[in-house]
């Protein structure tokens, strides 16, 4: 299965400058000063040069959320039970939860995926089953997972994208579900980021002073236990990751070998752009960052992928919901790109040269 990752990889290039500029182009035509529009502008010149299309459609939007449970929560560093995970897994698919109210507003399909739920869902429901195992091993005592089971979990991701590509989305967002998953995240931003756990670590659900000291230190036996290095992102996803993060590292490597843009959500899903980008630098060039989270971690991880968010309304629940909100940013700078009359077309004076 590395050979078939490698394979997806390799059809992952930088952007082409030339599309940037052909977008930038039409948006300079436009009947407003040059740039007045800021970020909607960067994220349509993005949107072109990523569909390599002068008038892309953006009409079919998906999130996809991935949930899994973690052995770390025997440790007690999550204020939830790990029952909590499968809970919300049916909240998803009743459509009640945060996430299918945004993703309702932003016009958007969400598919929720079994990846590593530690619980055995009834057939007929509408979930995507794709589990690889019943969650992670408990990482301060052993590898999270085995390195087969890291690589069949991005896989999955992968083949959400491919799906999602054989469905006509032009949008995909990452999402996530899993009591206990700030702990492999903070733990997989130290590794790529080369930051101290304390700085990168939060309260995740809420936890205390007591608790949150506790957590920092089982990352950091975590970490002293497995010794995972960026020089093996694979490696270290096994060792201190989480199923639903190689799901998310795998929709982003899929979205972006299909050149479809990925809207990322929050601390956990940009754990899995570490990996991703990790693996691929280029991949960077198809992630557009909704928002920065309460996470103080989050911060850092977008630093070091040289992402800018699009906006900080001081979320943290995850799900994709930042995500969700950032495709309405996306289809706006879209609009302006699409529907705005050039000077030309409106017969209005451009600028005095």
């Amino acid at each position: 299965m590395e050979y078939e990752l490698a394979q997806l990889t390799s059809h992952i290039k930088p952007l082409d400058p030339e599309w940037m500029a052909r977008a930038q182009e039409r948006l300079d035509s436009l009947t407003k000063p040059q740039g007045s529009l800021g970020r909607l502008e960067e994220l349509a010149a993005q949107y072109v040069a990523i569909r390599e299309e002068l008038f892309p459609r953006l009409e079919i939007k998906r999130v996809v959320v991935f949930a899994g449970d973690h052995g770390v929560v025997a440790e007690k560093v999550s204020a939830y039970p790990q029952e909590v995970t499968f809970q919300m897994v049916y909240n998803f698919i009743q459509g009640g939860a945060g996430i299918n109210v945004l993703a309702r507003h932003a016009g958007a399909r969400v598919e929720v995926v079994d990846i590593g739920v530690n619980h055995d869902f009834e057939p007929a429901l509408n979930l995507i089953s794709r589990k690889v195992a019943y969650g992670t091993r408990d990482m301060a005592q052993e590898p999270a997972m085995t390195r087969e089971e890291a690589l069949r979990a991005i896989w999955v991701g992968v083949e959400r994208a491919q799906e999602a590509l054989e469905d006509g989305v032009d949008v995909l967002a990452a999402g996530d579900m899993g009591i206990g998953n700030t702990t492999p995240a903070a733990a997989l931003a130290t590794v790529f980021t080369g930051r101290p756990v304390g700085a990168v670590s939060g309260r995740g659900t809420g936890i205390d002073t007591n608790t949150y000291s506790h957590k920092v230190a089982v990352i950091n036996r975590a970490l002293a236990l497995n010794k995972p290095t960026p020089d093996d992102p694979l490696g270290a996803l096994a060792a201190v990751g989480g199923l639903e993060i190689a799901g998310v590292t795998g929709l982003i490597l899929g979205a972006a070998a299909a050149r479809r843009p990925l809207i990322l959500d929050g601390f956990i899903a940009t754990a899995g752009a570490l990996v991703a980008a990790q693996l691929v630098p280029a991949v960077t060039n198809y992630l557009i960052a909704a928002h920065r989270s309460v996470e103080p971690g989050h911060q850092i991880m977008l630093d070091h992928l040289g992402l800018t968010p699009l906006f900080n309304l001081k979320m943290r629940l995850g799900e994709g919901t930042g995500a969700a909100l950032g495709i309405g940013l996306l289809e706006a700078g879209w609009r302006i790109y699409r529907e705005m009359a050039t000077f030309a077309e409106a017969s209005v004076s451009g600028k005095k040269e």
